[in-house]
């Protein structure tokens, strides 16, 4: 990719993320934003797992001391695409998600994926 299409790639990112933060409030929220994007390349739906929810809400609030955008432990991902990637994996059909606000106001989403996906050199669909 050229400058211009990374500092683009990049914006769309952080404009998806902005959104993300402010509109994800129930667990139909983030089921719909993921199914849309899904949805766009031929992957089925995910269902919200409770269980899934739990790990996601537990991270989220470890994170609240400092709001880091830091990977769980265990947690593989590519580095180019890493994030869309997993949304799209075709294996990860449960979805849990927790937003918390942290100590300096700002706020932290995270989503945990069952079954993980995201694996360097396989392809998500």
């Amino acid at each position: 990719m050229g400058p211009w299409n990374n500092a683009l790639f990049l914006l769309a990112i952080f404009m998806g993320i902005l959104n993300f933060s402010l509109a994800q409030n129930s667990p139909q929220d983030f089921v719909d934003a993921h199914n849309q994007a899904r949805a766009q390349v031929g992957v089925g739906p995910m269902t919200w797992d409770s269980n899934v929810a739990g790990f996601a809400e537990n991270y989220a609030n470890q994170r609240r001391g400092d709001c880091q955008l830091v990977h769980s432990q265990n947690s593989p991902y590519e580095k180019m695409c890493g994030h869309y990637t997993q949304v799209v994996w075709r294996n990860s059909v449960r979805l849990g998600c927790a937003r918390v606000q942290c100590n300096n106001d700002a706020w932290f989403v995270t989503c945990n994926y069952d079954p993980p996906g995201n694996y360097v050199g396989e392809k998500p669909y």
